[in-house]
């Protein structure tokens, strides 16, 4: 046990990435052996395996420092309406083109405020849903994990991969379209650009993946060809987005705050017994 703990201290973003796969796709050998009829894919995978890790590695000095950036609020209003507005706009601009290209939009007419502030209040409090399954995970874990050696830009692009490949199982078991790998992708810089912006706020991120999942392409309704086309669309609308941040606000991609980083107690031991002994 010893042995494990200390290796577990010293490889604690890979155990995490491990783990929360794991802990996801548990249901889908299962499903493709036939031994069950769904295929559930388990959004809670990356807030279980950040529970763990921390719990085995860190103990409560690490649970005090996730539980910190979890609930960080005091990051003033703007990045509030970024965190609330944002996701709707790239749908608004998406819905926009595609109806301008000559798509029907059926489903516009089903929305009501009402609806989708119930939507939004109950994904904002199931763990078994995106949010909250994913961004004290993803973002409140592995981001200052990976800044603490990284720069930002380098962050977000390995982050990007390794979240939108953890979607596979939804892709290959059709809960979600291909393009919805790049997609994951590109929009995983516009979360670190977020939470990096407001000193590592996870509850922003939280708001931001809610506000993107209540209001989506598919609240439009289309239909046939103009489908897989408001997807397309959608993909480089957000691409777009994440390419502006990184242009127009290059300072944030050079450096993370300190409050995104993981500056703990093991990171400082583990970066002195790299760097050796003092001359």
């Amino acid at each position: 046990m010893p042995r494990f703990h200390n290796w577990l201290q010293h490889h604690r973003l890979a155990a995490f990435f491990v783990l929360s796969y794991v802990i996801s796709w548990l249901s889908w050998p299962v499903y493709a052996l036939g031994m069950m009829p769904t295929m559930e894919f388990l959004p809670i995978g990356p807030l279980a395996a950040a529970v763990v890790v921390i719990g085995l590695a860190e103990g409560r000095s690490g649970y005090r420092a996730w539980g910190r950036r979890i609930i960080r609020w005091r990051v003033g209003w703007v990045w509030y309406a970024v965190a609330l507005l944002l996701p709707a706009v790239l749908v608004l601009v998406t819905g926009t083109v595609n109806i301008l290209l000559g798509a029907a939009a059926p489903g516009l007419s089903q929305l009501t405020w009402t609806g989708l502030l119930v939507v939004f209040a109950v994904r904002l409090v199931n763990p078994m849903d995106g949010p909250l399954g994913e961004e004290p995970g993803f973002r409140g874990y592995a981001v200052p994990l990976l800044q603490a050696g990284r720069s930002p830009l380098q962050s977000a692009a390995l982050l990007g991969v390794v979240v939108a490949f953890w979607h596979l199982p939804l892709i290959i078991f059709g809960g979600l379209s291909l393009i919805g790998l790049p997609t994951t992708f590109v929009i995983t810089f516009l979360y670190v650009w977020l939470f990096n912006r407001t000193g590592g706020s996870v509850l922003m991120t939280l708001l931001f993946h809610n506000s993107q999942g209540t209001f989506t392409v598919g609240s439009y309704g289309f239909t046939g060809p103009d489908e897989p086309r408001a997807e397309l669309i959608y993909f480089v609308v957000v691409a777009a987005a994440a390419l502006a941040t990184i242009l127009l606000d290059r300072p944030a991609w050079r450096s993370a705050p300190k409050e995104a980083t993981d500056v703990g107690p093991l990171s400082r031991r583990f970066n002195r017994t790299a760097s050796g002994p003092p001359a």
